[in-house]
């Protein structure tokens, strides 16, 4: 889509108002990392709510987040935003497909933020990425799982795989069991009014989409309403089915979502 004189000057603002962030912001969360600092986990909400001021996103919640720990977030998927939006709110790192890490500069942040890369079409590695993910949600670090393995049309939720939730099992133990909290997330409202179908395209991004044509437009277009929901959390066991689980957490988020 062609952007006009005013939606290109809007850009240009936008792209100027977000340089400090990532050329201040970037360092120090890479010098949190070095150094082992805390900070390295709650930089990046600081970061990420400078972002969606910038960017013209206001963020609503319902619920809230299970302060208990180990902490998986199994999650919908909508669009890149998701990341901005959620990393506003709560202090995660994301558990992300492979592609990921092979895309410049978005790589960067996805590391900054100590997102663990998937291979989900390789089961054999299934094992790894399991005690990987693991490993972090024993540290204490809250690890967010888009459990449909893709990104959606906005306007539905697909069906979650279960595959990765087999790290929450791994980290269950005989003094805690993992705490799985579902979360909705959907784009409400854009300009103030309610969002359309056909202007869900404009902020889903999904299929073969570019990036930088999408992020470009929406950065130019009118404000967006993200809204969170968090449905109450449920603990897995060791011995737990992880397709009865992942049905269960698809049921949790798709109500939430459609309400």
């Amino acid at each position: 889509m062609a952007l006009n004189l005013r939606q290109r000057t809007k850009l240009t603002l936008k792209l100027v108002a977000l340089a400090p962030a990532f050329a201040l912001g970037l360092p120090a969360q890479w010098l949190a990392l070095r150094t082992g600092s805390s900070l390295a986990r709650h930089m990046p909400v600081i970061f990420h709510r400078y972002l969606c001021f910038v960017m013209g996103v206001r963020v609503e919640r319902e619920g809230v987040l299970d302060v208990r720990r180990p902490l998986m977030v199994v999650s919908n998927h909508v669009s890149w935003l998701d990341i901005v939006v959620i990393s506003s709110l709560f202090p995660v790192s994301f558990i992300a497909k492979s592609e990921v890490g092979t895309w410049p500069f978005v790589r960067t942040l996805a590391k900054l933020q100590r997102s663990i890369f998937v291979e989900r079409s390789a089961r054999t590695k299934t094992g790894a990425v399991n005690a990987a993910v693991a490993e972090r949600l024993g540290s204490g670090d809250a690890m967010v799982l888009f459990a449909e393995g893709t990104t959606s049309d906005g306007l539905r939720v697909l069906p979650f795989r279960s595959a990765i939730l087999g790290a929450a099992q791994a980290t269950t133990g005989a003094a805690s069991d993992t705490v799985l909290q579902p979360l909705a997330i959907r784009y409400v409202r854009r300009g103030g009014l309610p969002i359309s179908r056909s202007e869900m395209a404009e902020i889903a991004w999904f299929g073969d989409m570019d990036l930088k044509p999408h992020l470009a437009a929406l950065l130019a277009g009118p404000k967006v309403t993200a809204r969170i929901s968090l449905p109450p959390p449920v603990t897995v066991s060791q011995g737990a089915d992880r397709k009865v689980i992942a049905r269960e957490l698809e049921a949790a988020v798709r109500k939430a979502f459609a309400r």
